[in-house]
Formats: C-alpha cells, structure tokens, sequence
C-alpha cells in the first residue's frame, strides 16, 4: 500500500456512493477485499449497460489496485468513465474514494480498476454494441 494522500472527490456525480458497515469487514474493521471488488463490478457495470443499451456480461478485470484499506464507516464513493468500445466489449476505468471520520473530514482515494464488459443478448451471447446515435 501507498502512503496515506489526502484528496478531494472529483467534480462529477459518483455513479454508487454506499456506506461501509461492520457485514462487509473482517474482525479488525477493515473491508473485505471480495465486497470491494463486487462494488466495483457493480459500479462499472452502470456506464457499460447504458453504452450497450442492455444486458452485459464481466469479461476481464484488467486491472486492480488496491491503495489503501478501507474501513467500517467510510462513506464509499465509485466513480467510472468508459476507456473503449470495441465491435462487442466495453472497457471502464473505476476509481473509487472513501470520505472518513466527520468531525475532521478526509478523503482518500483507495482503489483503481480496470475491467472489461461484453454486450450479450437474451441467450446470454455476445452481440455487438450499437452506435451511438
């Protein structure tokens, strides 16, 4: 892990913002690994669904960092922007951020991730991903 950097949200919505509670954490407080790589699956999920106007399917998580842990409380925050649209995949870049302890806020940025979505269809095949219009 990284030394501890201090930062601030980007200036845009998040696409998920969830709290982090004592189910998602091992008995020292901190977040599971698998929660948070589930919340990420979800969160890039989003754009890649609306890019390919329907169902998608993980294909690849191309990349994962993880930078600093992440604790029961933080307020989670996954923001996502797409890096590729090729003829049946969408590529999405995830960051994600926690903002902690209220009485004197900070805001880190933990992880990155990579990953990479198919467009399927209703037998769960890949199918190409329209042009945008």
């Amino acid at each position: 892990m990284t030394h501890q950097l201090t930062t601030t949200l980007p200036n845009r919505e998040p696409t998920i913002r969830v709290a982090a509670m004592p189910s998602d954490a091992n008995y020292t407080g901190d977040i599971f690994g698998g929660w948070l790589m589930g919340q990420v699956d979800i969160a890039g999920s989003v754009p890649a669904v609306h890019r390919a106007k329907g169902r998608v399917a993980t294909v690849a998580v191309n990349s994962f960092v993880f930078k600093q842990p992440i604790f029961v409380g933080d307020l989670v925050s996954f923001y996502t922007h797409i890096v590729k649209v090729g003829r049946t995949s969408i590529t999405v870049n995830v960051e994600v951020y926690v903002q902690r302890n209220p009485e004197k806020p900070t805001c880190l940025k933990v992880t990155e991730a990579t990953l990479t979505y198919v467009a399927v269809d209703e037998n769960r095949k890949p199918r190409v991903v329209p042009e945008i219009e």
